[in-house]
């Protein structure tokens, strides 16, 4: 019984933690975008989104291992285990289409820095 417990609260933890709300731009990525002219403008940027990128993909990885652990020991979460697959699983494959998106707006703008380059 304590067992099941600590796993019910465990699920609710994880649940809890990969919901929560970061600041995936500290910076103001609108006035950043606007004023964005200079090769190191564009580099900043694309630095940037390379960062958010390659924090997706970790997420990705974490949620991977919460399914794997669903998948693998679903007695533990009884009834909820079916939803909390399927909670993994589109959270993993929302971050991988924003680390996708991300790459794609970093090599924007490393091409953005290019142009900017030979402008100078």
């Amino acid at each position: 019984m304590n067992t099941e417990k600590f796993f019910v609260v465990f699920a609710i933890v994880a649940l809890l933690a990969s919901c929560a709300q970061l600041n995936p731009h500290p910076m103001d990525m609108t006035s950043a975008i606007r004023s964005a002219q200079t090769e190191a403008d564009h580099n900043a940027l694309a630095r940037h989104y390379e960062a958010v990128a390659e924090d997706m993909r970790l997420r990705v990885q974490e949620h991977k291992k919460e399914l794997e652990e669903y998948e693998t020991r679903p007695y533990y979460y009884g009834k909820r285990a079916q939803d909390l697959k399927a909670h993994c699983r589109k959270l993993i494959s929302s971050y991988e289409q924003a680390a996708e998106a991300n790459l794609g707006m970093a090599k924007d703008h490393q091409k953005m820095a290019e142009d900017a380059k030979q402008r100078q």
